[in-house]
């Protein structure tokens, strides 16, 4: 899609996974869109869409931040994010998602405090996010898969694990751009916040 291209092969070389971290994040998810299957996978899928802000406190390649979308979810055991759209602060770190796990990273600027009012900016688009918390902190002990497509048609499917503090909040979001305003909707949906976890993304292996 138009926001993850990039002509620039020239990236800082990352160390390779697993990479732990630090993070703060906020996640929302809604109902897909009808225009959001004809960004995602194929085959079967969920129409949920999962997307976060992420800031990486420490990593291998340092601190970043981080706006991730899956515009469905693959269908299976374990659903999946099949992420299109995701952006970083980090010239590592856009090397790493695009050799290690074959996540289309590009470059943004961020701005803000992703536990509160956040924002993500590229060359041709941008999403703001308005985080509400409430109720108790709880603990929160879980993963996120991902299953990337390669050009020849196979899948490489990678896992993060979290362990961490989360409370429920309200995510209030806005995008812009050529795609996401198809399929990232708008408005005020479920989430959480992560305030505060320990995370480690594991190597990706070829499932098909």
């Amino acid at each position: 899609m138009p926001e993850s291209e990039d002509d620039r092969t020239d990236w800082p070389v990352s160390p390779p996974p697993p990479w732990p971290a630090t993070v703060r994040a906020t996640l929302w998810w809604h109902r897909s869109t009808p225009e959001a299957a004809q960004y995602g996978p194929s085959g079967p899928t969920l129409p949920i869409t999962l997307a976060m802000m992420v800031d990486y406190l420490d990593s291998p390649v340092g601190p970043y931040r981080e706006v991730l979308a899956s515009p469905v979810l693959r269908r299976g055991p374990i659903p999946a994010m099949a992420v299109p759209f995701i952006a970083v602060d980090s010239e590592p770190s856009v090397h790493g998602g695009r050799q290690h796990w074959k996540l289309p990273k590009v470059l943004a600027d961020f701005d803000g405090d992703v536990l509160g009012d956040f924002s993500a900016t590229g060359a041709r688009w941008k999403v703001h996010t308005s985080a509400a918390p409430k109720g108790p902190e709880l603990p929160i002990v879980g993963g996120l898969t991902f299953a990337q497509p390669t050009p020849s048609g196979a899948v490489e499917r990678a896992s993060a694990r979290l362990k961490g503090w989360c409370r429920y909040a309200r995510v209030t979001v806005d995008a812009e751009g050529p795609t996401l305003s198809r399929w990232l909707r708008p408005g005020t949906h479920h989430g959480l916040v992560i305030t505060s976890g320990r995370m480690a993304t594991g190597p990706s292996k070829i499932v098909g």
